[in-house]
């Protein structure tokens, strides 16, 4: 074969390929019309996000606590290898969630990360089942996480003025009320306030740890130290820990087919990712440079509000109660919406006002929290069992899943279709390695972490009083 009818070949096949993805997006636009138009005379309507409001609540979801806790893994990493860390794990995602936005394009019947694990999987019920159970355990552990930070932050407005227990069922009560409206649509606008809220609470402690005269816990003499690389010594075990946290931070598409379910026109949906990917990499790099730069190795602590004068710690923390209500409200709301959905699948108390639909509704929502009240308060090392979790799920909704979407949007004679094409398929292959990587080593230093706190006696006890104050 000449070189003149290779190339034409593989022009042919570039043509045929984005004429096939065009009519793809317009067959796929028709079937989300025909949804809408089957729902349009509920009382209830599921599909009715614009791409703004969409927004809303990815902005409340990645601009969160989390975020303070750059600094920290920035002191592990070193200033440039943290950032680097930040920008290419950013990139990751933002790619994977737009091989995922195209997958929910594909298949318009996708109402969750369950659906999609049954489809990956070739429509295997068992596929179905595991996924639903990793997606409600991830769900419910952040939840958890949220009774905590929640209990953490009346604990130290109040200087530990009661039981945490008692903080933590208030915690878990008003989240109980947030999380009660049943489409995501009502649920937004609050998650716009909350993501405004977080913003003006990191924007305090990267302000606050400027102008303090030093750092909280500050020894004489001891200025803080700040390296553009890791220390002489850092461990492996330290170092993994340091880029999980900002992975686990950034990784976030467990709840974007749940989203892109409920827009009313979902290929809008990459204006609200790019958007909030945008902010995310610019918050999270200024607050984890710029707190790291005032507070050094010796000082910093996650959340780095710890790092603040008690005044000014109380100021800056105070404004993430917003983000701290709605977020894991967020979390029980995709995870109620999965478990209503599959009660009613195909009954009218799914889209009407009925006593049975709303009495179930707020039944399950109300178990979610149960639930998540009694992980959080039951395991004592409660933290070291997240990062466990993470490590088990976020491999898979974070990286494997969408590497293998991808192999599914493309049959195998398109995907290695010219260099281009090629380098993506390498691309996705690669992906599908990191999530392992993850999966792997990061319960390898999860469990190493629970370890090494039996050992400095650092696990406290089940439901325990004991102040979490910051």
């Amino acid at each position: 074969m000449s070189q003149n009818q290779h190339r034409d070949d593989l022009e042919a096949v570039k043509i045929g390929e984005a004429k096939n993805y065009t009519e793809s997006v317009s067959n796929d636009a028709e079937s989300f019309r025909d949804l809408q138009e089957r729902e349009a005379g509920n009382e209830i309507q599921y599909r009715t996000c614009s791409w703004q409001k969409t927004a809303g609540l990815l902005f409340s979801e990645y601009i969160c606590l989390a975020i303070l806790s750059f600094p920290w893994s920035y002191s592990v990493l070193g200033l440039v290898p943290g950032i680097i860390v930040t920008l290419v794990v950013a990139a990751i995602v933002l790619y994977t969630s737009l091989i995922l936005w195209r997958y929910c394009l594909k298949h318009p019947d996708v109402r969750d990360a369950c659906d999609i694990g049954r489809k990956l999987f070739g429509g295997s019920e068992i596929a179905y089942n595991i996924t639903a159970v990793f997606f409600f355990l991830n769900n419910t552990f952040i939840q958890a996480l949220h009774v905590l930070v929640g209990a953490e932050l009346l604990n130290t407005l109040t200087d530990s003025a009661a039981c945490t227990i008692i903080f933590s069922v208030v915690t878990a009560v008003a989240c109980f009320f947030i999380s009660l409206p049943r489409t995501l649509d009502q649920l937004s606008w609050i998650g716009t306030v909350a993501a405004g809220f977080t913003f003006i609470a990191v924007l305090l402690a990267i302000v606050f740890a400027g102008v303090q005269d030093h750092p909280f816990g500050y020894i004489v003499g001891q200025e803080p130290l700040v390296t553009a690389f890791p220390v002489k010594g850092t461990t492996y075990v330290s170092g993994m820990s340091a880029f999980l946290n900002i992975t686990y931070t950034l990784v976030g598409q467990i709840t974007l087919p749940s989203f892109i379910a409920e827009m009313r026109d979902p290929r809008e949906f990459p204006k609200a990712l790019w958007a909030v990917t945008i902010a995310e990499i610019i918050v999270y790099t200024i607050c984890g440079g710029l707190i790291y730069h005032w507070t050094g190795n010796q000082y910093v602590v996650a959340p780095a509000v710890g790092s603040l004068q008690i005044t000014y710690r109380k100021i800056a923390f105070s404004f993430v109660l917003p983000t701290i209500l709605f977020l894991g409200s967020l979390y029980s709301s995709v995870t109620s919406r999965f478990i209503f959905f599959r009660i009613f699948r195909n009954s009218h108390h799914r889209y009407s006002n009925t006593f049975v639909g709303w009495a179930t509704w707020i039944g399950i929502v109300a178990g979610t929290w149960a639930v998540a009240f009694v992980i959080a308060e039951i395991i004592p090392f409660f933290s070291d069992m997240l990062s466990l979790m993470s490590s088990l799920f976020d491999g898979w909704f974070g990286f494997i899943f969408w590497g293998m979407a991808y192999l599914e949007l493309y049959p195998r004679a398109q995907r290695w279709a010219g260099g281009l094409r090629s380098a993506e398929t390498l691309f996705n292959y690669f992906l599908i390695v990191l999530g392992f990587y993850i999966l792997i080593a990061g319960t390898y230093v999860s469990i190493d972490s629970i370890i090494l706190s039996y050992q400095a006696n650092e696990v406290g006890s089940a439901f325990s009083c004991a102040s979490n104050a910051v």
